[in-house]
């Protein structure tokens, strides 16, 4: 059934602008960075200080079994649930929780081994480390909402979100479920930001996509959720789509375990398998959603897929990373959200950053404010990962299908 895209009826998230949807379009459309230095945690000892966190009471915090990435993935869901108009308890519908992540409760897991090796509290109970695992945020919001179907993690470092999402539209399609609950949750913790500061993979600037200084990644937080359904079912309760997920793709470039095929061979396949399954050519698509992590070698592969996608054609492209950094597993959720925001508003939110575009890359980076797009309709998000995975999906404006 490829070809068929799915309704997107609801949508949340939480960021380094706090919780909401409309709090993520006000600060991505004005291009406020949400990456400084942050107070999670002790990083005096790396190399840089920044993050991108969610504010201090943004959300609840986590109750003795649960852990800041499970609290992000409820609230969001919560949010994405009350925009479909959906109820907040799922039994006896068919629905299913397809989501990305990284590191789960990995914070919650270094807090407990703190305490205990530092005799900080010796008496912790071991309890705390239930919600370590990478599948708990999915679990935690199948449990809050009595999901009966299927509840799937995928773990595969920054694609996770993206893969999600294209699961999720594959058992909408075959008809394993009739409602989906996808996104991707994670949370700083010092395993992640630690190791990418060791691998000199971070900037000391906030990140800076495709400039010509850049110097990495900057490590963000949060979580996003979309509610997808099939057309039929939505029209059939009355519920109107705020977009739609036409097409996902992925693919593994087989050449290191942490830098990508430095000819973007592996994501133009992620890429040219999307743009199949949507249907569409690449003629077809307004603009993308770049991976954009700021890293030298990422933003390079991703150029020259980009200029081999498009030819000649000037294709505007933004990045989020450039203002709520990178959410690792979560990072194609949000960005799948973004992207949807941009196509209904018709515009495209800048990529702020310091110094210049580089030349060499030729990208066509919106900068300063917001670009007006009118009459966008159909988008790409993609993302690239550790292990040379790769990942792709279309969305389409409301009014495109």
């Amino acid at each position: 059934m490829s070809g068929v895209p799915v309704a997107v009826t609801g949508m949340g998230t939480v960021s380094g602008f706090g919780a909401g949807v409309e709090r993520l379009w006000r600060g991505l459309r004005r291009g406020d960075s949400t990456i400084g230095e942050f107070a999670r945690f002790d990083a005096s000892r790396d190399r840089t200080r920044l993050a991108s966190e969610v504010p201090p009471g943004a959300v609840e915090p986590p109750g003795k079994r649960e852990s800041w990435a499970d609290r992000f993935a409820l609230v969001a869901a919560a949010e994405a649930l009350a925009q479909a108009g959906l109820p907040a308890a799922l039994d006896g519908v068919a629905c299913g929780v397809f989501f990305g992540g990284s590191t789960g409760g990995m914070f919650e897991a270094e807090e407990f081994f703190r305490e205990r090796i530092l005799a900080v509290r010796p008496r912790t109970r071991i309890g705390r480390l239930v919600p370590q695992q990478v599948s708990a945020p999915a679990d935690a919001v199948a449990r809050r909402h009595r999901v009966t179907g299927p509840v799937e993690t995928v773990a595969s470092a920054c694609c996770s979100a993206t893969l999600a999402l294209g699961r999720a539209l594959e058992a909408l399609r075959s008809g394993e479920v009739d409602l989906a609950i996808a996104g991707g949750s994670d949370s700083l913790c010092r395993l992640t930001f630690s190791g990418f500061n060791a691998l000199r993979a971070v900037d000391t600037l906030p990140c800076r996509p495709f400039r010509a200084e850049r110097e990495g990644m900057s490590i963000g937080e949060g979580a996003a959720v979309l509610v997808l359904e099939r057309a039929e079912a939505a029209a059939a309760r009355g519920a109107r789509p705020i977009g739609w997920l036409a097409g996902a793709g992925a693919s593994c470039d087989a050449h290191h375990m942490t830098a990508p095929d430095p000819a973007g061979d592996g994501i133009s396949r992620a890429v040219t398998a999307a743009l199949a399954d949507a249907g569409v050519a690449a003629e077809a698509i307004d603009f993308v959603n770049a991976h954009g992590t700021g890293t030298v070698h990422n933003d390079a592969a991703e150029a020259r897929m980009l200029a081999r996608l498009f030819g000649e054609r000037r294709v505007a492209v933004t990045s989020t990373k450039a203002i709520v950094g990178h959410l690792l597993g979560a990072a194609g959720a949000l960005e799948a959200v973004a992207t949807l925001l941009c196509l209904a508003a018709g515009e495209l939110h800048p990529a702020p950053g310091a110094g210049t575009v580089s030349p060499e890359l030729a990208v066509d980076l919106v900068t300063g404010g917001p670009r007006p797009l009118p009459g966008a309709r159909r988008a790409l998000s993609t993302n690239l990962a550790f292990g040379g995975a790769n990942a792709a999906c279309v969305l389409f404006h409301p009014e495109a299908v």
